[in-house]
């Protein structure tokens, strides 16, 4: 800061009482949604935010992040919470710090533009449940995508926050497509379309210091509505890229509270409190009740959420995010895939592969769905491809991207993938030209009468219509008409730290295994397990907490197994069974009709006939075959998801479906036998 920015300082300078700045910074906290999104996996629970939700509401956020992004999908998936409970519970601890949610446009908060039924429903739905503030964006900057849910916005009277998302060709800010006049020009589509903010949403954290200086300055000449900077920490830079930011006259910036603050996440709010005290800038924060904050975080919170933490790297920044541009949650997980696949040796591959599968595709930013389409098909591409042949394994989202599906890309889609993507594509070989939404049929009503019997209300028929698959296993759950899985129950303060002890005792080689000689107590209903990661390696330990201290009953020495990495991951698949389970009849996706009888499984190891095995780990979306079913080779059989990408999987050879080993819904395993043809 200049001299002249400078005020009066006085003794009263870290007390709330200091003297108000004459433009104080506004301040949007991410803690409670992009914070642990980035740093574990969207996992945290609404219980561990409410201890800390009536002090944060008293620090003077302009905003507060609760919702979005990957939480819709998350809570219900592998928390067993239902999404619109968490809006209504925390409105009850935060009574004057408005709620903001992240907001996909036509993706809402999904993978995928959804027809406008359903569109409007979930906007109906989110205003009545108590969001405030919608930051808006679309994977591809085409804001025709936001003709839907904007006019809702505006309807209910909330914050229509519109985003840019913040992109590049070139190592710094400028070249053909991504430069300051983009940027200013969708500023301006914003603002024509009533934006009472605009946001640019570095989600990478590409953005360096004095481009964030000149881009800030040309919106700030040229933009009436206040500027909002979203950076991810990921390169390191985004404490600097914000200062420049604030110099330039940035109204509003994105930080975390400092335990989930830095690596992916975002940069923490405290240094910027200390750098601007005392500066007409000064955001006015009490840093100490901030370090009270701070302290809940450290001691109730995070011990529950440690075992998800990425602790093989030294350091906290990524420096190769400014190479490959993919953000720090995607990239995980495209290195779990590999991993899970027996192919982590490929990862330079990847890398090397991912700027031409983008450039092909349209150079489109890279954020969620994006990140994932071009990460997915990268992954494919280098493990499927060979010298004869590329792009051997398209996932169905790509081909919606070529179709027109997402909208316009930047530039055009590479023709011959594209030709070859669209070859033999259910809507047409022909790419759209108008809103994607307008040649998708309505889906509320399939949902609902897919729904029917279970769901109670609107906002469970909209989970469905969203998320068909795990959304009717979560109202199972939610309405006792099945047991929810050990693995979504919520964790005791008192377990985690269980096993955090044990994870310092096996490191430390004080874990050892009972002999015989040494009987174990007999087991209890209140044994619980527990993963505890050593290195690459983890341990099973049973831990029975009758008597009073946590007793080990066995450790049984398990293969190596990912952490959960942040950005949505892939479904955890459990070892390949036995003998496969008779599955129930598969349900459908939403867009897709019901199948014509359910199929009748078989066992595999009975059945004579070619295996058709899973290429790698993911969550069955749908069998498009029933067991009787004759299907030729290469046509599609089976729809598997990975990493929320679907794949279409090819019959590898002609002739009858014998047996079906799963159903829709079921995590597999790489290798699986997924049915059997014969």
């Amino acid at each position: 800061m200049s001299d002249h920015d400078q005020v009066k300082m006085t003794k009263m300078d870290y007390s709330p009482e200091r003297p108000k700045a004459d433009n104080p910074v506004k301040i949007e906290d991410l803690s409670l949604r992009d914070g642990h999104q980035s740093l574990f996996a969207t996992r945290g629970r609404t219980e561990d935010m409410i201890p800390v939700a009536e002090l944060m509401d008293e620090v003077g956020f302009w905003a507060i992040e609760t919702w979005g992004g990957a939480t819709f999908d998350t809570m219900h998936r592998f928390l067993n919470e239902d999404p619109w409970e968490r809006i209504r519970t925390l409105k009850r601890y935060f009574k004057k710090t408005p709620f903001s949610m992240l907001l996909r446009a036509q993706n809402l908060v999904g993978y995928r533009n959804y027809a406008d039924d359903v569109a409007n429903a979930f906007m109906d739905r989110a205003c009545e449940n108590g969001m405030d503030i919608f930051r808006t964006f679309d994977a591809l900057n085409d804001y025709r995508n936001f003709q839907t849910v904007v006019p809702k916005i505006k309807e209910y009277g909330k914050h229509f926050q519109g985003c840019i998302c913040y992109t590049m060709t070139e190592p710094r800010l400028g070249g053909e497509v991504y430069n300051l006049d983009y940027y200013v020009n969708k500023a301006k589509d914003l603002e024509a379309m009533g934006a009472d903010s605009i946001c640019v949403k570095d989600m990478a954290g590409l953005m360096a210091p004095y481009d964030a200086y000149e881009i800030v300055s040309a919106l700030k000449k040229n933009i009436k509505a206040p500027i909002h900077l979203h950076s991810h920490f990921t390169s390191g830079m985004s404490p600097m890229t914000h200062l420049k930011a604030i110099e330039a006259g940035v109204d509003i910036i994105d930080t975390c509270m400092s335990p989930y603050a830095y690596r992916t996440s975002h940069a923490a709010i405290e240094p910027l409190v200390m750098t601007l005290l005392g500066t007409s800038r000064d955001t006015g924060f009490d840093i100490k009740l901030l370090a009270r904050i701070n302290e809940i975080f450290e001691k109730e919170v995070m011990p529950k959420y440690m075992h998800l933490l990425d602790d093989s790297k030294a350091s906290i920044i990524d420096i190769n995010v400014l190479l490959h541009q993919t953000p720090g949650g995607m990239l995980s997980n495209l290195v779990n895939q590999l991993r899970e696949m027996d192919a982590l040796d490929k990862i330079d591959e990847v890398y090397k592969e991912l700027p031409k599968v983008r450039k092909e595709l349209g150079q489109i930013p890279l954020v969620t769905p994006t990140s994932q389409i071009v990460g997915i098909q990268t992954v494919n591409n280098v493990l499927f491809d060979d010298e004869n042949e590329r792009y051997k394994m398209i996932t169905a989202q790509v081909k919606d991207l070529c179709y027109g599906l997402y909208g316009k890309t930047a530039v055009p889609i590479d023709p011959e993938v594209q030709k070859k993507a669209l070859k033999g594509y259910e809507r047409g070989e022909e790419p759209i030209t108008c809103r994607p939404a307008e040649v998708l049929e309505p889906e509320l009503a399939k949902a609902q009468e897919m729904a029917k019997g279970i769901a109670v209300d609107l906002d469970d028929e909209v989970l469905v219509a969203i998320y068909p698959v795990t959304g009717m296993k979560f109202l199972k759950w939610k309405y006792g008409k099945e047991q929810p899985p050990e693995e979504v129950r919520a964790k005791s303060l008192e377990e985690a730290k269980a096993g955090i002890d044990l994870v310092r005792k096996a490191r430390a080689g004080q874990v050892v295994e009972k002999t015989q000689k040494e009987a174990a107590p007999d087991k209890t209903e209140n044994l619980r397990t527990f993963n505890v990661f050593v290195g690459d390696d983890f341990l099973e330990v049973g831990v029975d907490e009758v008597g009073g201290s946590p007793v080990v009953n066995y450790i049984q020495q398990m293969p190596a197994a990912p952490v959960a990495q942040p950005m949505a991951p892939a479904p955890v698949a459990p070892a390949a069974p036995v003998a496969p389970a008779a599955p129930a009849p598969a349900a459908p996706a939403a867009e897709e009709p019901a199948p014509a009888a359910e199929p009748t499984p078989a066992v595999a190891a009975d059945v004579e006939g070619t295996p058709m095995t899973a290429p790698m780990p993911g969550m069955i979306v749908r069998y498009e075959k029933n067991v009787g079913d004759a299907v030729t080779e290469g046509e599609t059989v089976v729809v598997l998801e990975a990493m929320k990408m679907e794949n279409a999987l090819p019959a590898p050879a002609g002739g009858t479906v014998k047996a079906i080993n799963f159903s829709s819904g079921d995590s597999v395993a790489k290798g699986d036998v997924l049915c059997v043809i014969g």
